[in-house]
């Protein structure tokens, strides 16, 4: 058996903030750390339970995506919790348009990690290679 291959994510590092809508009404914040075309990242102030199912307000470009997801197992962070989560419901518009900003936001990742290195530049040598 071959593994499956995962899905292209992208480092936000808390700079779009979300809406989580819980089953009971309820409304939290928070900021998104990781995306991916499959889940994501989350930061948050109280962790939620695993498997808690919410409806999240993210949003991308000039839309906001309305997508459903279920929460995984939380880990204490900096200023709160880390909480991974899975997208369940996800309209193919809405993929669409995730997809084609992940590329976007790597695109513009790349570019600003290659700007200042002109032709024939070497990349920074391993310590190990300073021996």
């Amino acid at each position: 058996m071959r593994p499956g291959t995962r899905a292209t994510r992208v480092s936000l590092q808390g700079r779009i903030s979300v809406i989580l809508q819980l089953e009971n009404g309820r409304q939290l914040s928070g900021k998104l750390y990781q995306l991916s075309a499959t889940g994501g990242l989350l930061e948050i102030a109280m962790y939620l339970d695993e498997r808690t199912k919410v409806g999240l307000a993210i949003p991308i470009g000039g839309n906001v995506l309305r997508p459903d997801a279920e929460m995984l197992f939380p880990m204490w962070g900096a200023q709160g919790f880390l909480q991974p989560f899975r997208f369940t419901r996800l309209w193919a518009q809405e993929r669409q348009m995730l997809d084609s900003e992940i590329a976007e936001l790597l695109r513009q990742s790349v570019a600003r990690s290659t700007a200042g290195q002109g032709l024939g530049a070497r990349p920074r040598p391993f310590y190990l290679e300073s021996f």
